[in-house]
């Protein structure tokens, strides 16, 4: 999730034990939250989850995943993985269609995309404040053909980072809903307005999600608080997101695959297509394209 709205903690570097130190409070600990569930999620053989990327960091780092986020949640894993699945597969998709594009990868923290979906030609941006930045580039350095750039993405430089000749996918997993609604609408006319025929992938939550974490409701069972998330947008209202600017020519949703056990197995597909309850699904993930102006 995005760092966006809250300072990060310090940053103290290697401990004596030989692991990482990470120190982060607020909206920057959600990304340790994150990263937890996926290392979770790939080391449960049965869901397919490819992600070593994700555990190694999780036993490389210096911090109380267990203490402060509670054991292992299978229930939670597997619903953070399938979002991740779901992000993934539009990424694939980009790189089918343009092999040598650009992937832009807005305030992922310590999410490890790039390894699971490299096809060994595209090129990589993350954009992260910087004080996360520091903590991405010294456990996942940048490469050739990856980097990261430290800036908020609410400042308008950081398109100018990006090389748009083989085309460009921006993605904004876990953030955009820890921007204020001005902001979010900010960011997606800022990648409508630069990135011509071009695409941006997002989740979102629903409105009574935020609601539930501005008021402090949304905890784990060891005391964890959820952050507030400022915006929320239900299902039903995907077509608001065509406002946000006018080179904006498609938005959809992505479904998450089908996941295992009753819940993730049998309703979750359900809720999407039943009008009564399709906002009540904790995350949805948007695609939405941009024309290419002449």
């Amino acid at each position: 999730m995005d760092r966006n709205q809250r300072p990060p903690g310090e940053d103290h570097g290697r401990q004596r034990s030989g692991k990482e130190t990470v120190a982060l409070t607020g909206v920057p600990e959600t990304l340790l939250w994150n990263l937890y569930q996926r290392a979770c999620a790939a080391r449960q053989p049965s869901w397919k989850f490819h992600d070593p990327k994700a555990v190694e960091l999780v036993d490389a780092i210096d911090y109380p995943f267990a203490e402060t986020f509670g054991p292992p949640n299978p229930f939670l894993a597997q619903g953070h993985c399938l979002r991740v699945r779901t992000f993934d597969t539009v990424v694939r998709h980009f790189l089918t269609e343009r092999p040598y594009g650009t992937v832009v990868a807005l305030g992922e923290g310590l999410e490890t995309q790039f390894w699971r979906v490299d096809n060994g030609r595209m090129s990589w941006l993350t954009v992260e404040l910087p004080e996360t930045a520091a903590v991405r580039r010294r456990l996942l350095p940048d490469g050739d053909r990856r980097r990261t750039y430290p800036c908020s993405v609410l400042d308008p430089a950081w398109p100018d980072q990006v090389g748009t000749a083989h085309g460009v996918l921006v993605t904004a997993q876990g953030l955009l809903m820890y921007l204020r609604p001005p902001e979010v609408r900010e960011v997606i006319a800022t990648c409508a307005g630069r990135f011509a025929g071009g695409a941006l992938v997002f989740d979102a939550v629903p409105r009574w999600f935020s609601a539930c974490t501005r008021r402090g409701a949304m905890r784990t069972r060891r005391g964890y608080a959820v952050p507030p998330m400022p915006w929320g947008m239900d299902g039903g209202e995907l077509r608001k997101v065509f406002g946000a600017h006018p080179y904006i020519t498609a938005v959809r949703e992505v479904p998450p695959p089908r996941g295992h056990g009753p819940y993730y197995g049998v309703v979750q597909p359900v809720l999407r297509r039943v009008p009564v309850v399709r906002n009540l699904r904790p995350t949805m993930t948007v695609l939405t394209r941009f024309a290419a102006q002449a």
